[in-house]
């Protein structure tokens, strides 16, 4: 009985494989997102520098909460511009692939910047990845694209109700709210690790919303709700962003990215799953395999936190125990 429910699911799979492949939308939409996963690695390495230069000028360290005086300072670092545009492409990019493809397919794609930001900051910080870190990078890496292998073959689209709408705007307001409560009571003990999965919450969020208001203009129908949920978005965008730029200050620039292309894409799945069912003709086995390919992706980035070889170097406290630290390099001047 086991071995014919599997030759079924695998004749399943090859018949949603090939049909996936000759949807035009998906052949656009994942170069699309690879292309800004591209600038996205390009965007936080600049970024990550800009807020070095800004903490090394003002003299204060970012690592509890930018202030507005080293947040105006960002403003005036050209690195933090460029990797600013970057960001800015890499963003154009991702809406230009969710007008074509599902949020379930396009989302994950993002962990390739996680690859290339490694290398990047390997290259220019002198901290060459370990064993452990390497390992960590596959899990986040695998994780997430088992999971878009799936998305791609079953994920399907459908318009978005106002009942949905105001789903997912009301758990942003709750996630906005405890986010904020958390930031201002433990800021002072938060690190790297909060921000990043905070940010990468939000993003998740604006994501779908973005893919919300994409559907509903090419509808032709940009009500006020609509208006709505641009300004969420604005607002999401923006509380992400602050938090990803104080990440920055208190760690590496590839655990950000390793963050942010693993809890993002999860979040987005998430909503697109539970609330707007795109996953609805995915069958049972497939869900686990969701399930496994997310809790795979979160142990690396829980992973890459603890044996970062630049967390370890600079005494990085986040809140978790690390592995040993025996082989712990002097901070860099």
């Amino acid at each position: 009985m086991s071995i014919s429910v599997w030759m079924t699911g695998a004749e399943d799979v090859t018949d949603q494989l090939v049909g996936a492949f000759q949807n035009p939308g998906l052949l656009l939409g994942i170069p699309l997102a690879l292309a800004g996963a591209v600038f996205m690695s390009l965007g936080a390495q600049y970024q990550h520098r800009g807020v070095e230069k800004m903490e090394r000028l003002s003299g204060a360290d970012g690592a509890s909460g930018l202030s507005m005086a080293q947040v105006r300072g960002l403003l005036t670092r050209p690195s933090w511009l460029i990797g600013t545009l970057m960001l800015a492409l890499a963003v154009v990019c991702q809406l230009a692939a969710l007008t074509v493809a599902p949020l379930i397919v396009v989302q994950p794609l993002g962990a390739i910047a996680l690859v290339m930001t490694t290398l990047l900051n390997a290259r220019i910080s002198g901290h060459s990845p370990t064993k452990q870190s390497i390992t960590a990078i596959v899990c986040c890496v695998g994780g997430i694209f088992l999971f878009v292998f799936f998305a791609a073959i079953f994920a399907t689209e459908k318009d978005v109700t106002d009942t949905e709408l105001f789903t997912i705007l009301a758990v942003l307001l709750v996630v906005i709210i405890i986010l904020g409560a958390c930031w201002l009571i433990l800021r002072h003990r938060m690190r790297a690790l909060f921000y990043v999965v905070g940010a990468g919450i939000l993003y998740g969020f604006v994501a779908t919303l973005a893919k919300v208001v994409i559907k509903r203009v090419q509808a032709g129908n940009f009500e006020w709700i609509t208006i709505v949920c641009v300004l969420a978005l604005v607002a999401a965008a923006a509380v992400g962003a602050y938090f990803v730029q104080t990440a920055y200050s208190s760690g590496p620039p590839d655990l950000v990215i390793a963050g942010l292309t693993v809890v993002d894409p999860l979040i987005a799945v998430l909503i697109g799953m539970v609330v707007l069912g795109e996953a609805a003709a995915a069958p049972p086995w497939v869900l686990v395999i969701f399930g496994i390919a997310g809790a795979i992706a979160v142990w690396g980035v829980i992973g890459l936190a603890r044996y970062h070889p630049q967390v370890l170097s600079d005494s990085q406290d986040l809140g978790i125990v690390r592995g040993s630290d025996g082989e712990r390099k002097a901070p860099e001047a």
